[in-house]
C-alpha cells in the first residue's frame, strides 16, 4: 500500500483536483478544552448515513460530562467542499471530522492537520488495507476506520413479479447474473415487460460499480495519470452510456428527484454497498417489496466507506479521540450496521455472529450480514486511487449527466471530460 508525503498547509498545490490551501493563521489545538463545571462540548461532522444517532446518546449517557452536536451533510461532495473550505481557512472544522475513501488521498498531502490516532488501544483493529490507506509517510494514523462498501443487487420484487420475473432471492441472483452483459439483459426482460419502470437509476451509479472493478482507471501507482488514454475507461463510459439509453431512469444520485423517487416506483434495481441500505429505507419508508440479492455484476466490488478524523484545529483533541475511538470500536460498529447496514471494517466485527446472523426487516428481513460478507469476500480489485482520482472521477459523473440530460453527445461530453483531466496539470 502507498503511504502519501506530508506536506505543510502552506504548500502550493497545482491542479483543480487539489484543494488550493493557504495558510492563514491556522492554530491547533491543545488537549481538551473544557468549561470551568467539566462539561463538554464536541461536534461531528458526518454524511449519508452512518448510523450514528442512537451512538451519540448511548455515549452522553455513559459519559454525562459530555455534549455531542451532530452535522450531517446530504451529500460527500457537500462534506467535502465544507472540510476543505474550513481547512483552509484554519477555523470551523468540527472536532470529528468524517471523510470518505476517494477523497482521503488528498487529505493525506496536508496531514500535519490532523493529529495522530495512533494508539495500542486500536492496533490491529481493522482489516491492514483499510488502516494503511489512512497512514501517513511517517506512520501516522490520521484516521480511524468506520465502514467498507461491498457491493450487492437491490431490487423490488413486486415490481419484478409485475414483469413476470423471479421474486426469490437466489433466483434473482442467478438472473442478473456475475456479468455487466447478464444485468443489462435481465433489464432488458424487464423493460421489455411493458412495466413502463426502468431498470436503474442512472448513469453515474452505474460507472461508480463499473469503475471500482478497474484496478487503476485514473492513475498509475506513481500516481501518473492515465485516465484518458485508458482503453477500459473509454470502454466503460461506451457500455455504461449505451445501456442507459434504454434502462436508466436518468435521476442523479441524492439529487431530490432521485430521492422522491423511491416513493414513486422510480427504478427496479440499485446497485447496493451496505451503507446503501439505510438511504433505501429511509427514502422509500412505507414502500414493500426491497429485497436484496447475493450477486454483483463483474462478480465483486466495493464502493466506498469512510473514516473519522480529528483535526489540529479542535480544541478537545484528547476528547474527541476517545469518542472517535469508541464510535470506530467493533461493538458500535455492529450497532451501526444494524441501524443503516454501514458494514464494518473491523476484524472482529466481521468474524462475530451477531454480523453474519443479521437480518434486515426492511428488505424482507434478507440475511444482510451473510450477503454482504459474502460480497465482501468475492472482492478481487482493490483499485489504486491518488490525489486526482476523487477530482477525475466528479469530472466523469458530469460528463455521464450531460449525455443523460441531452445536453451533449457522448462523444461530446467525452472530449469535455478529457479537456477537464488535462487541466489538472
Amino acid at each position: 500500500m502507498k503511504r502519501f508525503p506530508r506536506t505543510t498547509l502552506a504548500a502550493t498545490v497545482a491542479g483543480a483536483a487539489t484543494f488550493a490551501l493557504v495558510l492563514t493563521g491556522c492554530s491547533a489545538g491543545a488537549g481538551t478544552e473544557q468549561s470551568t463545571d467539566g462539561k463538554v462540548k464536541l461536534t461531528v461532522a458526518t454524511f449519508n448515513e452512518f448510523g450514528y444517532e442512537d451512538l451519540f446518546s448511548e455515549y452522553e449517557d455513559a459519559n454525562p460530562n459530555v455534549t455531542i452536536t451532530h452535522k450531517k451533510s446530504a451529500t460527500t461532495n457537500e462534506a467535502r467542499d465544507n472540510l476543505t473550505t474550513r481547512l483552509a481557512a484554519g477555523s470551523g472544522l468540527s472536532d470529528v471530522e468524517a471523510i470518505e475513501v476517494d477523497w482521503l488521498p488528498e487529505l493525506l498531502q496536508y496531514s500535519d492537520q490532523f493529529i495522530d490516532l495512533s494508539s495500542d488501544d486500536v492496533k490491529g483493529r481493522w482489516l491492514d488495507w483499510k488502516s494503511e490507506a489512512a497512514t501517513d509517510a511517517d506512520g501516522r494514523l490520521i484516521a480511524y476506520g468506520t465502514d467498507i462498501g461491498p457491493e450487492a443487487v437491490c431490487y423490488r420484487s413486486d415490481l419484478f413479479a409485475a414483469a413476470g420475473l423471479p421474486t426469490d432471492r437466489a433466483e434473482v441472483a442467478a438472473l442478473l447474473g456475475t456479468s455487466w452483459e447478464s444485468y443489462y439483459a435481465a433489464g432488458d426482460k424487464f423493460t421489455g415487460a411493458g412495466t413502463n419502470v426502468p431498470w436503474f437509476d442512472s448513469a453515474g451509479a452505474t460507472w461508480q460499480g463499473v469503475v471500482n472493478q478497474i484496478p487503476n482507471a485514473y492513475e498509475e501507482n506513481d500516481g501518473t495519470i492515465i485516465a484518458t488514454e485508458n482503453p477500459e475507461v473509454k470502454e466503460a463510459y461506451t457500455s455504461v452510456l449505451a445501456a442507459s439509453s434504454t434502462l436508466s431512469s436518468r435521476l442523479g444520485q441524492w439529487s431530490d428527484d432521485w430521492t422522491a423517487s423511491f416513493q414513486n416506483d422510480g427504478f427496479a434495481t440499485q446497485l447496493c454497498p451496505g451503507w446503501m441500505l439505510g438511504v433505501i429505507s429511509g427514502n422509500a419508508e412505507g414502500v414493500t417489496g426491497w429485497d436484496i440479492a447475493d450477486t454483483f455484476p463483474g462478480g465483486g466490488g466495493n464502493w466506498g466507506g469512510s473514516y473519522l478524523t480529528v483535526p489540529e484545529q479542535s480544541k478537545n483533541q484528547v476528547e474527541a479521540q476517545k469518542l472517535a475511538a469508541w464510535l470506530t470500536a467493533p461493538e458500535q460498529q455492529l450497532k451501526a450496521f444494524a441501524s443503516k447496514g454501514t458494514f464494518p471494517s473491523q476484524v472482529d466485527a466481521l468474524e462475530s455472529d451477531e454480523l453474519l446472523g443479521a437480518t434486515n426487516e426492511f428488505f424482507n428481513n434478507a440475511p444482510t450480514g451473510e450477503i454482504l460478507a459474502n460480497r465482501a469476500a468475492a472482492v478481487d480489485v482493490t483499485p489504486y486511487k491518488g490525489e486526482f482520482y476523487f477530482a477525475i472521477n466528479d469530472a466523469m459523473q458530469q460528463a455521464l449527466t450531460r449525455v443523460e440530460e441531452g445536453t451533449m453527445t457522448a462523444d461530446e461530453s467525452w472530449d469535455r471530460w478529457v479537456a477537464d483531466v488535462k487541466a489538472l496539470g
